[in-house]
């Protein structure tokens, strides 16, 4: 599958340094959004969840920031207050039945769901800052798209038991840049049934 560097405009908004921002990075690309406004939406909405009293509201609390990941409660609020809506490709038991390649995605504009990680696909084209397609053998557990453009692939029956993570976060190759920092955060994330802030090779 063809890739394409690209940080969906985070240097050019003026941020610096590595960062888990796989989230905020993917929804730039595929929305065509600035990068700093889609930042400021997500930080506001990790905000916001913050104040509620769930565990996983505490975690939020004490770190919104979308530099080291973004609850799916969150984002795809962002992505559906936005026209966006869920393709799940996944049933439980079912095993993986679509895998990043351009053959077994639609065309357009999607937003694909993998492993602890999020990342844009246009017309069979990944574009991020690295490929995490793994030369095509990475499973994709659904895809977020606009809503009036229709897939080409079946749809699935959603679940919430394949879909648990919720939470994505560092890109491969920048994990042990932020894995002494992030101890504590999986400690609490693994008490909530979430997935570690570490990479998936």
């Amino acid at each position: 599958m063809e890739f394409k560097n690209d940080d969906g405009g985070r240097v050019a908004a003026g941020f610096e340094g590595k960062t888990g921002d796989c989230v905020t990075r993917a929804i730039a690309i595929a929305t065509g959004r600035d990068y700093r406004e889609v930042y400021d939406a997500l930080f506001e909405g990790q905000r916001k969840f913050g104040e509620g009293r769930s565990r996983a509201a505490k975690v939020a609390r004490k770190n919104p920031s979308p530099r080291t990941g973004v609850f799916r409660k969150v984002y795809q609020k962002y992505l559906e207050e936005h026209g966006w809506e869920w393709v799940p490709t996944m049933k439980v038991g079912e095993g993986c039945t679509t895998h990043l390649r351009a053959d077994e995605l639609p065309s357009g504009r999607i937003i694909a769901r993998v492993s602890k990680h999020l990342c844009a696909v246009i017309d069979g084209v990944i574009y991020d800052t690295h490929d995490p397609s793994r030369n095509g053998s990475r499973c994709v557990y659904g895809y977020f798209i606009k809503k009036g453009e229709q897939p080409d692939t079946p749809l699935q029956e959603d679940s919430e038991t394949v879909d648990e993570e919720g939470f994505h976060v560092v890109p491969e190759e920048d994990a042990e840049l932020v894995a002494s920092n992030m101890a504590r955060m999986n400690i609490a994330l693994h008490r909530l049934g979430f997935v570690s802030v570490t990479i998936d090779n």
